[in-house]
């Protein structure tokens, strides 16, 4: 297994935003994670990630504990969080140098020039990170998390601030992604899970309700019906 999530638990103060939560991800999987706001999906990548500690359970990533050995771990992982950060000061070139040599990349401006074509930076790569539209620094957080060729993808609101053709094109490029790495991809928009995932993971209140193929939850109703059933919305 590539992601293994065992009794995860995470609170703040009272509230439980993540109780007893467990799930694996397999090698060549991407897999959809859905729920709505605050349902503490965002809370759940960032532990899985390292970003933040659990309360209580464990994550494994590629076989390696995060809180016995977490450096490892994290070098098997790439990261596109939801509120991307970056340097605005910075060319994307020298952006992508700093992030390519803190993961001890080998070969640096290749490896750069490679994932700049991946994800479609060409036009403008030779642009201050601060100069660009939000689609292309979305772009930009996507290179970033890919530089170092992780085993593991997160990615949380991958497509936000992209104009449709730019969705087609990332939609395409994660699917390539995930045909020789584990994605875990969280959206909003059930379109863009229908068309990458293969399978879909649901929680609500920071509990497991779904965890199934598309196909399978598709069945008897939509994908939208599902979830809005699952979350306390409607009934199928």
């Amino acid at each position: 297994m590539s992601i293994v999530v065992n009794h995860l638990v995470k609170k703040y103060g009272t509230q439980i935003a993540v109780n007893d939560l467990s799930f694996s991800l397999e090698k060549g999987e991407i897999v959809g994670f859905l729920g709505p706001n605050g349902a503490g999906k965002s809370t759940t990548m960032k532990m899985i990630t390292g970003s933040i500690e659990p309360d209580g359970g464990s994550i494994e990533v590629s076989g390696i504990n995060m809180s016995k050995d977490p450096i490892a771990c994290k070098s098997k992982l790439g990261y596109l969080a939801e509120a991307n950060p970056h340097y605005y000061d910075l060319y994307i070139k020298e952006y992508l140098q700093f992030v390519a040599a803190v993961h001890h990349c080998h070969n640096l401006q290749a490896q750069i020039k490679k994932v700049i074509e991946q994800v479609g930076l060409g036009p403008e790569q030779h642009k201050k990170i601060g100069q660009l539209s939000k689609g292309y620094k979305q772009r930009v957080g996507l290179a970033a998390a890919i530089i170092h060729e992780p085993d593991v993808l997160i990615l949380d609101e991958p497509t936000t601030g992209l104009d449709p053709n730019q969705i087609i094109e990332i939609r395409q490029l994660i699917k390539d992604l995930g045909q020789n790495k584990t994605v875990l991809f969280s959206s909003h928009i059930l379109q863009e899970i229908e068309a990458i995932c293969s399978r879909v993971i649901i929680i609500h209140k920071g509990n497991l309700v779904a965890n199934q193929p598309i196909h399978e939850l598709n069945q008897s109703s939509s994908l939208e019906a599902v979830f809005r059933s699952l979350t306390g919305a409607i009934s199928v």
